[in-house]
């Protein structure tokens, strides 16, 4: 373990979160974290209302974009799952002041990255047409959408290692520089939007483009600030350590969160070959509603990310009883912002949907959409905020079989049901339907209480390891 104190550690890198009060560190932890989960939404969000004005057919365009995410994140699910374990991992290690640890976990995700994202964008490339056409995509969408997701599988590298270097910082508790990161190359991508569906009419291709371009340099400033501080370690190619214990670490706390990712995108292909049977008009209201959806619901992320490495920095120090306080601290923080959300979002949707098509059909099927989701949003934030709680300590199953029941078993049947006997429009409560199953196996878990045993009793292992 490194010599250096603690103090001199935490001062020069991040926050540290074993100290302090619990709301206060998770409530400024979160706000950067928001800021750049907003930037990162710009990406689609631009996206989406680019090609929904400015292409020449913007209805079937904003279809296509929207239609197209499912496929990526079912795709990218399991390596963004080892992802975060590792990034788990590294917020462990920190808590508990082992810098050598911190050092190795960082080195074997990296040597991970270089491994698996060449595959991965290959494969993406070639089941991008098929799995369009399974989702019931229509005609006049396919080609758009192929072409749109073809492009997003070619900067896998991009996007993976943005998001590494996100996780990295955020594990050592900066959630600041990811922020400056990402409003730079936010900034891009808003900018070769702009030029590349309205000078040079690329429509889908131009904005697919322009986001991997712009992921592509969040990633490159990544990699010079990491190396420029080089408090604890710097990024060199030659010099990657690889660890096969921290690997196996990652893979058993990342894979659960990898698997619940690919269930919740596979019940996402299943619900959006419902949707896309409803039309490319029905399509296109639900992708423009689920834009604004994705903004509300970015405070729930930013709270639970903060909650998780709040959780793993506490649960590294040893510190059980202060991983209670910032659990409910985190929980009366996200349930009041999701009822501010709902309270302020639901008058304003029909404004919001114009931002997308001036289509009116468009716009009445998004409000839909948003009227029905947007009353029940305090539900998720709890949701959320247990199972970050569970993944700060390294507990990933759980979270993976309360998104199995509530996804599969309550959320896609459900979706068909109201659909077939109450109408389209009415699939969407199958979302609430499946949140309440979720938080009963999540809120269950967490007051009975055992991950917090296992987590110490790893960490223990691991130092005796290292």
């Amino acid at each position: 373990m490194s010599q250096v104190t603690r103090k001199e550690n935490k001062r020069t890198v991040g926050v540290d979160m074993t100290v302090g009060n619990p709301t206060r560190l998770i409530l400024f932890f979160a706000l950067p974290l928001l800021a750049g989960n907003i930037l990162q939404q710009l990406y689609n969000m631009v996206d989406s209302m680019v090609v929904g004005n400015f292409a020449a057919n913007g209805t079937a365009a904003l279809a296509a974009v929207g239609t197209a995410f499912p496929v990526i994140f079912m795709i990218t699910s399991l390596f963004n799952g080892v992802a975060q374990g590792a990034t788990i991992l590294i917020s462990q290690y920190y808590g508990a002041n082992d810098m050598r640890g911190v050092k190795r976990a960082v080195d074997t995700i990296y040597i991970f990255l270089i491994v698996v994202s060449i595959p991965i964008a290959i494969i993406g490339v070639l089941i991008s047409r098929p799995m369009l056409i399974f989702m019931k995509t229509p005609t006049e969408t396919l080609s758009m959408a192929v072409t749109y997701m073809q492009i997003i599988f070619i900067g896998t590298l991009a996007s993976f290692g943005y998001n590494i270097n996100s996780g990295i910082l955020q594990g050592l508790g900066d959630s600041k520089r990811p922020l400056l990161f990402l409003a730079i190359s936010t900034v891009i991508n808003i900018i070769l939007d702009l030029i590349f569906v309205i000078v040079f009419h690329w429509d889908v291709a131009g904005v697919a483009w322009a986001t991997i371009i712009a992921q592509f340099f969040s990633f490159l400033f990544g990699i010079r600030y990491l190396n420029k501080r080089g408090d604890i370690f710097t990024l060199s190619i030659r010099d990657l350590e690889f660890d096969s214990y921290i690997l196996k670490e990652a893979i058993r706390i990342g894979i659960p969160t990898g698997i619940q990712n690919l269930l919740f995108s596979l019940a996402s292909v299943a619900l959006q070959g419902l949707i896309n049977s409803h039309g490319s008009v029905f399509m296109a209201g639900f992708n423009g509603a689920n834009k604004i959806d994705a903004f509300a619901f970015l405070p729930l992320i930013s709270f639970s990310a903060a909650v998780t490495t709040y959780v793993g920095q506490n649960i590294g120090a040893g510190l059980k009883e202060r991983v209670n306080k910032g659990v409910k601290a985190g929980l009366m923080l996200t349930i009041g912002v999701s009822i501010a959300i709902a309270v302020v979002l639901m008058p304003l949707g029909r404004p919001l949907m114009r931002l997308f098509s001036q289509d009116p059909a468009v716009i009445d099927a998004g409000v839909q959409y948003l009227n029905r989701v947007l009353p029940f949003y305090a539900m998720l934030g709890t949701i959320f905020i247990l199972n970050g709680a569970l993944r700060g300590a390294g507990e990933t199953f759980v979270p993976m079989i309360g998104s199995l029941i509530s996804m599969w078993l309550a959320r896609v049947p459900a979706a068909y049901i109201l659909a077939h006997y109450f109408g389209g429009a009415n699939l969407y409560y199958s979302y609430p339907i499946g949140w309440v199953l979720g938080l009963i196996i999540a809120g269950g878990y967490y007051l009975k209480g055992p991950w917090k045993e296992k987590a110490i009793s790893r960490m223990e292992a691991a130092e005796k390891t290292s």
